[in-house]
């Protein structure tokens, strides 16, 4: 070739994509797919009631049909509130289905929470199951928005009274079961609305696009190895990050979806047992209620159970108890800006000859990227220069792939800081290891400064969870004259256990570094969100009015 010359790419072949080489990603095609394949593989168990693959495809294009007929479409948000039933599992397909947005809602919050949410979203629809009637009711009446309101009569003897303008079985049975939906016309056209916690202040509507639903599913199947014909327990409320993605996941393998409407031990353990239960996922309280269950709460199952764990990072000692009472953990770290779990502790073989406790050590770690995610760094919040990998030094984890938010709903500002400089900032602190593997240390906002040294919260909570007596543990910073801040205890004992302040204290002398020693302990229940996830910031509050003395 000719100096100068021009250079063609003989692979740009100067042809646009079409309809047979380019279809936008959707997890909306894995129904029809194993409904085609799997007909009558059952699909969903809620109590006695089941659902074949064929029932649920059909429902699913019902209820878009219905939605369509009242006028849904792209641009709509459809709101729903529901414990985790056959009818939240057919909003994750029959209202994006149509175009519209799908708004799982918490039924944690109170009735001014879900009115904001419902304005703010701009709900034109909202489901509601009868048992969280009261305070949708009254959500209603607070809202601006006036959305029309449809019945989940699910379980009756749990219910409220009916509010709605017509029933979820005879609205859908006016749908065509027949109903031809296109999929979404960009794979980044937004598939559901999900809202962060709030613990201070209004919550951020988080957008997910369909893209991002598709890849993040397969990436939970991916990592987990989750095989075709799983039997998924769902313990982990739909609401939350659509369920991690798993609404779409296990239906992509032809799972069986065993729903429970309340979290409650008993429930789990005949779940498990009846249905042979595969595979679970659980925040480390749900995992915390398991191993401190009573014994006629529990029930003998000859199987391994699969449990993937997230939210805040389960103490080793509460690891170890689940794999002893023969559960298998998969420890994954997310955030609901990243659709759920995108990353998660890859496990060596070799690890397996190692110690219990140091076993229990290693999988706690936050590991490593998802498949299905790009970028996974630790690095200064302000230079985005990466950390040494020595396992010490602290930094801000950040996030970059198809699997980070397509931003918060109208708000822009709050967008484009959380995504500067081409990388998600999760806003939680920690160290990468030499072998690639994150461990989160604590929040920016809950790490302790005392005397000038860092302490993590997170490791502090790790040694009292281990003592036989502690059930919960949650740590925070109390003001203090002579060093800033200590640390300042927080603390559970399990039902019929006895342990004073003193122990404790004496019991983390002997397990950590005199200087991280919590200086104060306090007994009680703690304080949550809707979500689960312990309120440090009132325990702060707390923290800073208490009048004893710190050591005492």
């Amino acid at each position: 070739m000719e100096q100068g010359a021009q250079t063609v790419n003989p692979y740009d072949l100067g042809l646009e994509r079409n309809a047979a080489n380019f279809v936008a990603l959707s997890p909306l095609s894995f129904l029809p797919r194993t409904a085609a394949i799997f007909p009558d593989r059952i699909a969903c168990i809620a109590g006695e009631r089941r659902l074949t693959y064929r029932q649920l495809d059909e429902r699913s294009r019902r209820l878009a049909s219905a939605l369509r007929a009242r006028g849904l479409g792209p641009g709509d948000t459809v709101a729903i509130l529901s414990p985790n039933t056959p009818a939240m599992l057919e909003a994750h397909y029959g209202v994006p289905m149509t175009g519209a947005v799908l708004n799982a809602l918490n039924y944690r919050l109170d009735a001014a929470s879900i009115a904001f949410i419902l304005d703010h979203g701009e709900a034109k629809v909202l489901f509601v199951d009868r048992a969280y009637s009261g305070p949708a009711s009254d959500a209603l009446k607070r809202a601006s928005v006036r959305p029309f309101v449809i019945d989940i009569d699910d379980a009756p003897e749990e219910g409220g009274a009916l509010i709605g303008e017509i029933g979820y079985e005879r609205f859908i049975a006016s749908g065509d079961p027949s109903f031809i939906y296109a999929g979404p016309g960009d794979e980044w056209d937004a598939i559901a609305l999900n809202y962060t916690s709030g613990t201070t202040g209004n919550p951020k509507g988080v957008v997910y696009h369909h893209r991002g639903a598709y890849l993040n599913a397969l990436g939970n199947a991916l990592i987990w190895g989750l095989p075709q014909g799983s039997i998924y327990l769902w313990t982990l409320p739909m609401f939350h990050c659509n369920g991690w993605c798993f609404p779409w996941t296990v239906t992509a393998l032809a799972g069986t979806h065993v729903c429970l409407r309340k979290v409650e031990t008993r429930a789990i353990f005949e779940a498990i047992e009846r249905h042979k239960v595969t595979h679970f996922c659980g925040a480390p309280i749900v995992l915390n209620m398991l191993i401190n269950a009573r014994p006629e709460e529990m029930t003998r199952f000859e199987h391994k159970v699969n449990v993937m764990t997230a939210a805040a990072p389960p103490p080793p000692a509460v690891i170890a108890r689940m794999e002893a009472a023969g559960f298998s953990i998969t420890h994954t770290y997310g955030l609901t800006e990243v659709y759920g779990p995108v990353t998660y502790c890859a496990w060596h073989e070799e690890w397996d000859e190692r110690a219990p406790d140091e076993r229990a050590r290693l999988r706690s770690r936050q590991g490593v990227p998802y498949v299905t995610l790009e970028g996974l760094m630790v690095a200064d919040g302000k230079t985005l220069k990466p950390v040494p990998a020595d396992g010490a030094t602290m930094g801000e984890v950040f996030m970059r792939g198809n699997t980070v938010m397509k931003g918060y709903l109208k708000n822009p500002k709050a967008t484009v800081e959380a995504l500067s400089g081409g990388w998600f900032h999760t806003g939680d602190l920690g160290v990468m290891h030499p072998d690639g593997y994150i461990e989160l240390k604590d929040r920016a906002k809950d790490i302790i400064i005392s005397g000038g040294e860092n302490i993590s919260t997170i490791e502090v909570e790790g040694v009292l969870y281990r003592h036989p007596a502690v059930i919960e543990a949650a740590v925070v910073a109390r003001p203090d004259e002579k060093w800033g801040e200590t640390p300042c205890a927080f603390v559970t004992l399990k039902p019929g256990a006895e342990a004073t302040a003193a122990q404790l204290m004496a019991f983390c002398r002997e397990n950590m570094a005199h200087y991280k020693l919590p200086r104060t302990v306090v007994f009680g229940p703690l304080p949550k969100t809707s979500t689960g996830k312990v309120q440090k910031y009132v325990l702060r509050e707390r923290a800073a009015k208490l009048d004893t003395p710190a050591g005492a």
